[in-house]
């Protein structure tokens, strides 16, 4: 049984879009790919062939994969959520107790995953550090470089 996607309606939204023109324009040009590649002869050394089968095969499990993540997603709506925990799709500002530098993430899913955005998995090591936390906890979160401790200062959506 596959696990539940927690995502939010923007992130579905964009992987149906996604989906349905791999579906519809990439799908059929892959095909389109093939057929040329076969009208030019002898397939038994033909690199183009193998090249267009190949990306074919990566298509289509790239569009089995989103398939599949699609059909296990879960919407979260963003109004229901409570801050006076840490949870998915919660904005947190932290105290890095070692820095003493703060910093805002906002915990999602595994694919909306963007550090550069600010947005850290939920499965992450500190995503799963601040679950459940509270504002004044401390998490003491175990990462490969050792343990951090962040103070939670805030909780929004």
């Amino acid at each position: 049984m596959a696990e539940t996607n927690y995502v939010t309606q923007e992130t579905f939204d964009k992987m149906q879009a996604e989906l349905h023109r791999m579906k519809t324009v990439d799908r059929p040009a892959a095909s389109a790919a093939i057929a040329e590649a076969r009208e030019k002869g002898d397939l038994k050394e033909n690199a183009e062939y193998d090249a267009a089968k190949e990306a074919q095969g990566l298509l289509e499990a790239r569009i089995n994969q989103l398939e599949t993540t699609v059909a296990t997603a879960r919407i979260l709506d963003t109004s229901s959520i409570n801050t006076n925990r840490v949870s998915i799709l919660t904005r947190v500002t932290l105290l890095n107790m070692n820095t003493k530098k703060e910093v805002t993430y906002q915990i999602v899913s595994e694919g909306e995953a963007d550090l550069k955005a600010g947005k850290i998995s939920v499965t992450s090591p500190i995503g799963s550090g601040l679950l459940g936390k509270s504002v004044g906890d401390v998490a003491e979160v175990k990462v490969p470089a050792g343990v951090l401790k962040f103070k939670i200062e805030k909780i929004a959506v």
